[in-house]
């Protein structure tokens, strides 16, 4: 049996923020909007539209929807009309079909996020109607309406 140390250790000091600078951690819970980022919350806008659009047309469940932050430059001579806002790409092969939302072109068009949620749907319901080679209103009847 071994005796105790007779030498007291110092106390751990410890630090008050009198400031009221003293948070650590996340400002909010992961639930509360604040804590959800702004490509989180623009997946979640495209995410929504493809769920509402393949209610309608189930075939839509094996298209992926995706997103990209900007368009690719294609160095091919050609000067594009406009920045575009989506892309409807036909599957080969193995690949499914897919449409790709570019997030950084509709942000800059828009200054809300219902207007944001209104721009992303149409703009997913436009390269739907490319793939399936329909008229946008066909595939979505309040299509230009909102």
């Amino acid at each position: 049996m071994s005796s105790p140390d007779p030498t007291p250790r110092p106390a751990r000091r410890r630090h008050r923020d009198r400031h009221g600078r003293g948070m650590r951690g996340p400002v909010a819970p992961p639930q509360v909007p604040l804590a959800i980022s702004r490509s989180a919350s623009f997946d979640d806008l495209v995410r929504d539209s493809a769920e509402r659009l393949e209610r309608h047309w189930p075939q839509l469940a094996s298209v992926d929807f995706a997103v990209q932050e900007v368009p690719q430059v294609r160095d091919n001579g050609q000067q594009p009309e406009g920045v575009p806002l989506g892309r409807a790409v036909d599957g080969k092969g193995q690949r499914p079909d897919r449409v790709v939302i570019y997030r950084r072109p509709v942000e800059l068009r828009t200054r809300g996020r219902e207007e944001r949620a209104l721009l992303v749907h149409e703009v997913v319901v436009e390269q739907v109607a490319e793939l399936l080679g329909l008229a946008p209103e066909s595939v979505d009847p309040r299509y230009g309406q909102e």
